[in-house]
Parts: C-alpha cells; sequence; structure tokens
C-alpha cells in the first residue's frame, strides 16, 4: 500500500508549490508517485469538462439542492478514490487539495444557509492519509500575494475558521506557510 501524503490549506496558501517540490524531492529519491488533486478528480468537474471552455470563477453561493449535489458528488469521489486505491502500484499518492478541502468548501456553502453547520455524514468515510499538512497561511497575507484568490478575504477568513474547527478532528499537520517556500518544504521533510 502507497503512503498517501495530503495538502490541504487556504486558496493561494502555498500547497501547489509544496507538492512540485516533493514531487521532486520523490524523484531524486527514486520513489515513484501517484500525483491525485480532488477538485480535477471530483466527478462534478469531470461531467462538466465537455461544457464549460473557461475558468469558471470560484463558487461562494448555492442553494439546498446544489449543497446536497455536492454531498452526493463527494460520497462518489471518495468511493472512486478507494477503487484507484486498489489498482495503484506506487510508493507514494500526493494529494493537491483533498477531500477535506471539498468538505470545508461544502461547509462554507451550508454555513451561508445554516450557521450552525459543523459535520458532515461523508466526513467518516474520507480515506485516512499517512501524512495530512494543513498549510496555514493568514488570509490577509494571501491577499498580498502575487496571485491572489478571486473570492475575496471574507471567504478565505470563513474557510480558515471552518478548518481551524476541523484540524484536530483530521489530524491535520500544521505547517507555517508564511516561511520561505524551501523552509516549509524541509519541514514536509521532517514530518515523513
Amino acid at each position: 500500500m502507497p503512503k498517501f501524503i495530503t495538502f490541504s490549506g487556504l486558496d493561494g496558501s502555498g500547497k501547489s508549490t509544496q507538492i512540485e517540490l516533493l514531487k521532486k524531492y520523490l524523484e531524486e529519491q527514486g520513489k515513484t508517485f501517484f500525483y491525485f488533486h480532488a477538485v480535477e478528480f471530483s466527478i462534478g468537474k469531470v461531467t462538466c469538462r465537455g461544457f464549460t471552455s473557461t475558468k469558471n470563477k470560484s463558487v461562494i453561493k448555492a442553494n439546498w439542492l446544489q449543497i446536497q449535489l455536492r454531498k452526493i458528488a463527494l460520497l462518489i469521489d471518495m468511493f472512486r478514490f478507494f477503487r484507484l486505491l486498489k489498482i495503484l502500484r506506487v510508493d507514494y499518492i500526493i494529494s493537491d487539495r483533498y477531500f477535506f478541502d471539498s468538505v470545508v468548501n461544502i461547509l462554507f456553502l451550508e454555513k451561508r444557509r445554516h450557521p450552525t453547520s459543523k459535520n458532515l455524514c461523508a466526513e467518516k468515510y474520507i480515506p485516512k492519509p499517512d501524512f495530512a499538512f494543513y498549510i496555514e497561511v493568514k488570509p490577509e497575507a494571501i491577499m498580498q500575494r502575487e496571485r491572489k484568490p478571486d473570492q475575496g478575504i471574507e471567504y478565505l477568513v470563513a474557510k480558515e475558521k471552518i478548518f481551524a474547527d476541523k484540524i484536530k478532528d483530521w489530524n491535520l499537520i500544521v505547517i507555517n506557510g508564511e516561511k520561505d517556500k524551501e523552509e516549509i518544504h524541509q519541514q514536509v521533510i521532517s514530518n515523513l
């Protein structure tokens, strides 16, 4: 069974940068890996690929039915992922965003409608990673970066609160994402 490493965090926190550094490190070690991106893997994204030609803006509002469809898609995605795990023959699986991030997105959309929402039933079925990193960066710092998320600071603040509530539940390894990318990379490697 491959070692399973996930990276979660706010949009613009540096997840993809750290994954690129980790992939390079593993290649240098002669290890094989499979790159997994939860959003690109999503059945919702896969089915919509043929219908949209431009990059859509991020979703910050959804009605009740849209939220329920996202929950169903999450369950389908987890089932598809379990099947994928059975056939992969690699040393590592590296996930850029994970089902944790999908749950946070659903809870964000749900909190706009029901502020007391705390958990999703699907959470208990999420495959447990060997190493689940949370790249922690303050929303204000993200908004100062060259590539800012299009959703704005209120969105980032709301998602940061949801992640903060989930860190312990999901056993996330918190990494300070405001340091130099090489320093962050060394912290990731030291946890493996």
